[in-house]
């Protein structure tokens, strides 16, 4: 019963850790240029609102945030990023 309990509680520590990581993706992702606001990854990639930069990917919350990130990008780069999609096929 001992070993049952010491198991249980394990899981209970190991299982939200597994989760949380999610693949090393990011659940929120801010705006590089305005970090106060989340982005939408779906709608933000749709939209073209978004920037490559030394091998991440940087996403904006609206389109005055794109030439501001682009004219210094270096200015950005601890922003929350991923990095940039392997193309598929």
């Amino acid at each position: 019963m001992k070993k049952f309990v010491v198991a249980l509680a394990l899981c209970a520590m190991v299982v939200p850790a597994i989760n949380a990581q999610d693949n090393g993706k990011k659940k929120d992702l801010h705006c590089a240029v305005m970090p106060q606001d989340k982005v939408d990854v779906k709608k933000a990639t749709k939209a073209k609102l978004f920037s490559d930069y030394k091998g991440n990917r940087y996403y904006f919350c609206c389109a005055g945030c794109k030439p501001a990130f682009d004219k210094d990008p270096a200015k950005y780069k601890d922003a929350d990023h991923v990095p940039i999609p392997k193309k598929k096929g």
